[in-house]
């Protein structure tokens, strides 16, 4: 078999790993846990990401009663967490193989240290041949400070940890051109880079996760344009995993093209840190062309209207048009008083640097 990726982060979806009833497939799990050790044997870098620790608590709990959902999601995750990381320990062993839990929440992508804490730790986990299982910490999470699901974190991770690929494991072969319960839809087999497919998204979420497929394809495409080819596909059809790293296997999938340019790590974590953005900056008309032009400018303080919000040097903020638009993120040179001291006047140094400015 001729591979076509070396370095992948896998999302597991819960309607992969959760039965009708809602609890935990323990038999797809074992499936798809056959699928990664193959593949981790012939020197594939792989990172998890996988739902299923609420199915898990609802396996063991079976609670009836009615609760609150925030209320709920915590206690099953709490049990639930703690039993599939040792279904996965217990099926990984099978194959000599050790895997390592991460548990992380939005809120340590906020900062560029803690960012890069969770990057060294999954980094020496890969490079000691360990296989990290991240999720998100929902026995703490509160709704206000939660990824979309974790079609958001897996897209996070794919980015930090500079993946090749980023498989998205979902209960369909991808995205259609129609509802795919008509049987006459078809699935997009290539997207690429600003092609819109707008049309076809449908807005339903599903089942058992708290996200649907537009949150899957805003993910995808983000990613892809940072350079990681990202596949939206069945994890339930066998060898699914296996036959999408396969060079010769044409397996039906929806994939979005990466993108040729390159990206710097830094620019990959502003990328992803609109969510935690302390302030804006107001800029006019002309500043706005400028930034959204084909050359790479920095934002300079003559351009610069108004600063909102408090915020100290190298936070991320949000650069606001003239119109209200957001133009996107960046990190700030200054602290908001400085901003405002030097707001409007010209020959001052960048207010945020084109290396560290990302636009949307």
């Amino acid at each position: 078999m001729s591979l076509r990726f070396k370095k992948i982060a896998v999302k597991i979806g819960s309607n992969v790993l959760t039965r009708e009833d809602g609890t935990l497939d323990i038999t797809r799990m074992s499936a798809l846990v056959d699928q990664i050790a193959v593949l981790h044997k012939k020197g594939v870098e792989i990172v998890m990401i996988s739902s299923g620790a609420v199915a898990s608590g609802r396996s063991i709990l079976g609670i009836n009663k009615k609760m609150d959902v925030v209320d709920q999601r915590q206690l099953f995750s709490a049990v639930g967490q703690a039993k599939l990381i040792n279904h996965y320990w217990d099926l990984f062993r099978d194959h000599g193989i050790t895997v390592g839990q991460v548990l992380t929440m939005k809120e340590n992508f906020g900062s560029r240290r803690h960012y890069l804490n969770q990057r060294n730790c999954m980094q020496v986990m890969l490079d000691n041949k360990v296989i990290p299982i991240v999720n998100e910490n929902d026995t703490v999470s509160v709704s206000e400070l939660m990824f979309t699901d974790n079609d958001e974190l897996s897209g996070l991770i794919a980015s930090m940890m500079d993946m090749e690929a980023l498989i998205i494991l979902s209960n369909i072969d991808g995205i259609f051109d129609g509802s795919p319960s008509n049987p006459e839809s078809k699935v997009i087999r290539q997207i690429e880079k600003g092609q819109d497919i707008s049309d076809f998204i449908q807005t339903t979420k599903s089942t058992f996760g708290r996200g649907g497929m537009s949150t899957k394809i805003a993910i995808a495409q983000k990613i892809a344009d940072e350079g990681i080819d990202v596949f939206i596909a069945n994890g339930k059809i066998d060898n699914i995993l296996i036959r999408l790293l396969d060079k010769k296997d044409d397996v039906v999938c929806t994939r979005f093209v990466a993108s040729t340019e390159e990206v710097s790590s830094v620019k990959k974590w502003i990328a992803h840190s609109e969510g935690f953005a302390k302030g804006e900056i107001h800029v006019n008309e002309n500043a706005a062309l400028a930034l959204t032009g084909e050359k790479a400018v920095s934002l300079l303080p003559v351009g610069v209207t108004a600063i909102a919000g408090e915020f100290e040097k190298d936070d991320i903020v949000k650069i606001i048009d003239h119109t209200g638009h957001s133009l996107g993120v960046g990190k700030a040179q200054y602290n908001s008083d400085k901003a405002r001291e030097i707001a409007g006047k010209k020959n001052q140094k960048p207010l945020i640097h084109c290396d560290y400015l990302y636009l949307e």
